[in-house]
This record gives C-alpha cells, sequence and structure tokens, in this order.
C-alpha cells in the first residue's frame, strides 16, 4: 500500500511542477508589465509637464499610478498562486522522503525532549529518527507545540474517539487537494519568531492608555493642530506655533520613547505568524466539516460579530503600519507631526479590548486543526495502518501484525501479541541483537500512537488507556554524579511511585538492573515483579536472566515467558525476529565475540 502511496505522491509532484513552470512564466510577464506600465507613467507625465499641460499631467501620473497599483495587486497574486504551487510540489515530495525514511532534513521536536518524561526518550518520540519527524507535519509553532503534547500525554478515551472521527474524515481521499493547501499554506511566511502565547500573554497586560489617558488627548487633538500650523506657514503665516506644536510632539515621543519600543519590540516579532494564521483560518472558515470536533472548531472561529480571519488580518495591518517606523526618515516625519507611534498604539490596545478573547480562541482551534492535519496527512500516507479499537478491559492490548512504524531500511518482521488484566508480567528472553527491545518500543510507540488518536503499524490494534512508563536508555551523567546503575534505579523509583496513585500503568522495561552482579540483578528483578504483580500496573521486562523464567511458576496466572530466537548456521547467525511463547533457548554471545576477532573456544560454542 506504501508504494501505491509513493507513486500517488511523485505523481502529484509532477502535475504541480508542470503548474508551477507556467505560473512562473506568467508571473514573470506580469511582473514585466507592471515595469512597463512604470516606465510608461513617468515617460507619459514627463510629456505633459515639459508641454506646458500640467493638468493633463496630473491627470496622467492619477491614472498611471492607478493602473499601476492593479497591475502591482495582479502580480502579488499570481506570484502567490506560483509560491504555493511550488510548496504544494514540495509537500508532496515531502511525503516521499518520509515513506522512505528519509527524516533527517525534519523538525524533530528537539524542544521538546525530556529525559525525565515516563517515555518519550526511550520510544524515539522527538530527536533524531523520531516518531515527531514521521508525523509532523506542521511549520507554525502552536501546530508544533499541539502535536507534542498530543504525543506526551494520553488523551482521554471520549477525546481519542473525536480525533479518530475529524482524521478519518481530513484523511479522505477526497480531501486531499484541501489538506495538502491547509498543509502548504504556513510555509509562505517565517515562524522561527517567539510563540504566539508570548504575544498573547505580553498584550492582555498592555495599558499604556489606561495609565496615561492625557495621551489619548493629544492624539486626538495634536496633530490635526500640528497640520494646520504646518498649511498655514506654507501659506505667509508665522511659523512659530508649527515649530511649537512639533517640539512638543518630540517631547512626548522622547519622555514615552522606551513604551513605543514595548509596543513595537513585542508586536512586530508575531507579524509573519499573523499573516500566516490569518491565511489559514480564511482557508478552514471557508470549507465545510462533517465530523462534530471538526465543526465544533470551525464554529468557534466566529465570534465578536467577524471571523477569526478578519480580526487577525486587522493585527497584521496594525503591526506593518506600526513597522513603518523602521524607515528612519519616515519615522521622523510621521512621528512629528502624526504621532504615528501613538496611533497604532492605541489602535493595538483597541483592538485589544476587542479581539484577545476571540484570537485565544482562534489560535487554539487553528493549533488543533493543526495537529489533526498532521495526523490526517500521516493516515493518509499509511493506508494499511489500523485504527485502534479502545477497550474497557482492563491494560487489554491486543494486537494483530504489529511492527514499528521507524523502520525503514528492511521490511520490518510483524508479530502478534495480546495480554489483558492488571498485574501481568511479560518476561521476553532473547540472544543478543534477536529484538527484544525493539519489540518493547514497538508495542511502546503504538500504544502512544493510539492513545493519541492516530493509525498505528498494524493490520488490528486494541488497547485498554494507560500511563506508558519505559526504562530503557539509562546512562551515566556526570553532572549529576549519577551512574548508569544509579539511573536506572531512579528511573525504576519513578515507576513505583507512579504505581501509587492508582492510575493504570504500562511498564516496559529493558534489561533492569544490568548494572550489577548477575545474583543482586535476579534478586532485584523478581522482586520488582512480584512488587508491581500487586499493583495497578502491567508491562513486559526484556531479559537475559533466564532465571526469571522461572517466575511463570511462581505466579502462572500473572507471568508469562516470551523469547526471540536465532539459528547460527556456519559462520552465520540468522535471526527470524518473530515472538514465540516460553523460554528462550538459542543463544550467540559467544559466536558473536568470535565472529568479532576473540578467541573464543570452540567447546565454549
Amino acid at each position: 500500500m506504501s508504494e501505491k502511496r509513493e507513486d500517488l505522491y511523485v505523481s502529484r509532484a509532477r502535475a504541480f511542477a508542470e503548474k508551477e513552470k507556467r505560473a512562473a512564466s506568467k508571473s514573470g510577464l506580469v511582473s514585466w508589465l507592471r515595469v512597463g506600465v512604470f516606465l510608461g507613467g513617468v515617460a507619459t507625465a514627463w510629456y505633459f509637464f515639459s508641454q506646458g499641460n500640467q493638468l493633463a499631467g496630473g491627470v496622467a501620473v492619477l491614472l498611471c499610478y492607478t493602473l499601476f497599483v492593479v497591475v502591482l495587486r495582479w502580480h502579488s497574486r499570481l506570484d502567490f498562486k506560483y509560491r504555493q504551487l511550488l510548496l504544494l510540489r514540495r509537500v508532496n515530495e515531502q511525503e516521499v522522503e518520509r515513506l522512505q525514511g528519509r527524516l533527517s532534513k525534519f523538525d524533530g521536536g528537539d524542544a521538546y525532549i525530556d529525559s525525565h518524561h515516563p517515555y518519550t526518550s526511550d520510544l524515539d518520540i522527538f530527536g533524531h529518527n523520531s516518531l515527531f519527524q514521521l508525523m509532523n507535519r506542521s511549520v507554525t509553532s502552536i501546530g508544533k507545540a499541539r502535536l507534542a503534547g498530543w504525543l506526551q500525554v494520553a488523551a482521554a478515551p471520549a477525546e481519542v474517539l473525536q480525533r479518530q472521527e475529524a482524521v478519518a474524515e481530513l484523511a479522505q481521499p477526497q480531501q486531499l487537494d484541501w489538506l495538502q493547501a491547509s498543509l502548504a499554506l504556513p510555509m509562505h511566511y517565517k515562524h522561527d519568531q517567539e510563540p504566539a502565547s508570548g504575544f498573547l500573554a505580553w498584550l492582555s497586560g498592555a495599558s499604556f492608555y489606561r495609565q496615561h489617558p492625557w495621551v489619548k488627548v493629544l492624539l486626538l487633538v495634536l496633530p490635526v493642530l500640528t497640520v494646520a500650523a504646518i498649511v498655514a506657514w506654507l501659506y505667509g503665516y508665522s511659523g512659530w506655533i508649527a515649530v511649537a506644536f512639533l517640539l512638543v510632539q518630540y517631547g512626548v515621543a522622547h519622555r514615552f520613547r522606551l513604551e513605543r519600543d514595548e509596543y513595537y519590540e513585542n508586536s512586530i516579532g508575531i507579524y509573519e505568524a499573523m499573516r500566516s494564521y490569518t491565511r489559514q483560518l480564511r482557508h478552514i472558515e471557508k470549507h465545510t466539516f462533517t465530523a462534530p470536533r471538526l465543526q465544533q472548531l470551525r464554529q468557534g472561529l466566529q465570534q465578536a460579530g467577524t471571523t477569526a480571519s478578519a480580526s487577525l488580518h486587522q493585527l497584521a495591518n496594525i503591526i506593518d503600519f506600526f513597522s513603518y517606523r523602521l524607515s528612519t526618515l519616515m519615522a521622523f516625519f510621521l512621528n512629528a507631526i502624526l504621532m504615528w507611534d501613538f496611533i497604532w498604539m492605541y489602535r493595538l490596545e483597541q483592538w485589544k479590548h476587542r479581539y484577545l478573547k476571540q484570537l485565544e480562541t482562534s489560535l487554539e482551534g487553528l493549533a488543533e486543526i493543526e495537529a489533526l492535519a498532521s495526523i490526517a496527512a500521516f493516515q493518509h500516507a499509511h493506508p494499511g495502518y489500523a485504527v485502534p479499537q479502545l477497550s474497557q478491559q482492563p491494560f487489554e492490548l491486543r494486537a494483530t501484525a504489529l511492527a514499528h512504524p521507524l523502520i525503514f531500511s528492511v521490511r520490518p518482521v510483524a508479530n502478534d501479541f495480546e495480554t489483558a488484566g492488571a498485574g501481568r508480567t511479560m518476561v521476553i528472553t532473547g540472544s543478543n541483537m534477536s529484538g527484544k527491545t525493539t519489540f518493547l518500543r514497538t508495542v511502546g510507540i503504538n500504544m502512544v500512537m493510539a492513545l493519541m488518536g492516530a493509525p498505528v503499524c498494524a493490520q488490528r490494534f486494541r488497547v485498554a488507556p494507560a500511563q506508558v512508563y519505559t526504562a530503557m536508555r539509562t546512562a551515566d551523567n556526570l553532572a549529576e554524579n549519577t551512574s548508569s546503575f544509579y539511573a536506572e534505579l531512579k528511573r525504576l523509583r519513578m515507576l513505583l511511585e507512579l504505581t501509587e496513585q492508582g492510575e493504570p500503568v504500562f511498564y516496559l522495561l529493558d534489561e533492569i538492573l544490568k548494572g550489577t552482579n548477575s545474583r543482586d540483578r535476579h534478586i532485584g528483578a523478581m522482586s520488582l515483579i512480584r512488587q508491581l504483580h500487586h499493583r495497578n500496573a502491567s508491562g513486559l521486562i526484556s531479559t537475559h536472566d533466564l532465571e526469571l523464567g522461572a517466575m511463570e511458576e511462581e505466579l502462572p496466572q500473572s507471568v508469562q515467558n516470551y523469547s526471540f530466537n536465532s539459528d547460527i548456521i556456519g559462520d552465520e547467525i540468522i535471526f527470524d525476529y518473530k515472538l514465540t511463547k516460553g523460554i528462550c533457548r538459542s543463544f550467540n554471545a559467544s559466536k558473536l565475540m568470535q565472529l568479532m576477532g576473540i578467541d573464543i573456544k570452540e567447546e565454549a560454542l
């Protein structure tokens, strides 16, 4: 199925590339037309003025300017269409790269890496070659943050079902054009500034005119008086009045220069994002949804008597006009005559009082739709993946043809697996490199995907909600003066503390207590299994310690043995990576050491 999807994306990329070439050609022609209108306008105006026909020259300037603006806007629309086609081609090329496992160029969500999280580090949720790289399609900070949050915390069952329903609608083949357009739109803009949350927090507390209401009076009166005085000066009246008003404006601007800079610096960083959000929201507002969650999110964009895109467009324009201060010469004249900065500070505060709540709600909705769009694109790219079923039976996990979504170099071996009930431990033994740890990660990452509302890498998958917890990649920490053994003990203590809270915990423990001697490791592991047996927890433990298999006799209803095995044929070790019941009976460590050059006696093999 993935091969068919890859062919589809390749075909779409080629089609968009052809459209892109035609759009680029048309945009280039209109660009030259714009130059021609400008030069023609200058030549026409110069001709009439040189002939002394001032009226005709003025009319020519006005007409040419109007025509130039019309052509300029036409070119702007054509250029946007060209760039949208380019980005749509890129969206399809990126889908091909993901299907081929080339994830290095995609954002790994490094900002969300947390070594103390219950499972994200061990299951490759973020970072290099991660699930975030595979699944995320968003370029905005709010979309990435929302998807990352879903990957970090399992949703309530009702929420999972709502997300599945919304994703199913967006992933339909007939929705692909709309879906990919929504993914391409934010790519037109830069999203490397501070996130929207910082701007919202600052804006909610901004209250310059509440603290200085007299400046509002000056704003209404002083620019009018200043312009009137300048006009009077041009008609021969005394210029001292105009100078006096200009000095007053300069004094006020100088008095509040820090406040003006604060308003500008806090708003300009969000300008590109606001333009992006406006485009994205328009795209959503024009679309009709059937899934209840999507309908609810779309309805939430209509507040305060206007659409979310319209209110954000106003905000973007306010910030844009505020940015005129970047031109030193223009800023001097605008602020010396019109109190320019104060006008847009006032407009920003007025906008806040009317639309701030709508903005917060709109960005929440947009972030969720972006996250849903990422999952939908992922589901469309993997039509063979199963949509999980949620179970009410505690710790039920039943999977058919379960595989790891991040294995690309070879065709992943799928396994069937099932368990149910609290206090159960599946002990998985196996030879080196046989697949024990990979299987634990396979179970864990698919549970995370299922409990966020995403499809999973399996033919069928049924799971009961539970907190996933892992202890796999424990390492020394020189900064904290912590050995790998002590780091592992801290992870196990966190597990025990988590199980004391009463919530169901599904644990995945790899080679526990490997940093100590075999006797202590054996005693400690058995004690941990007995302790977890009495908690609201179940899970899998991989180990080389075959003595742990004896616990199946001690707790026959709670401990089950599984294994991964290998065969040695000549100098070659053959792995089938298939999960089987029972303790592992094949070993390859000595053979591996011999293949690495260590002189192992034949009788030891």
